[in-house]
């Protein structure tokens, strides 16, 4: 489902990041969540998945310039990692 309709507050507890987080990624543009009308992020369940992944990678040590300049390589799910 691609839907953006999820708030950040629930990405929050989806994905143990901070709201912080979550807007710093989208500030690196390595997600684009939809704004409603009054401003608020949307965002997807694809969303939600890529930035678990987004948040490993840098765990790993990637920068977010790696990410964003690798993004179709990177960003892919890592189904061995949980």
């Amino acid at each position: 489902m691609n839907d953006k309709v999820i708030s950040i507050g629930t990405v929050r507890e989806l994905t143990g990041l901070t709201e912080r987080q979550i807007r710093y990624y989208e500030e690196k543009q390595l997600i684009f969540p939809r704004r409603s009308r009054g401003g608020a992020r949307k965002f997807s369940f694809e969303d939600v998945e890529k930035l678990k992944v987004i948040h490993l990678k840098m765990k790993d040590g990637f920068r977010t310039y790696d990410l964003r300049r690798s993004a179709a390589s990177l960003l892919k799910f890592d189904s061995g990692r949980s």
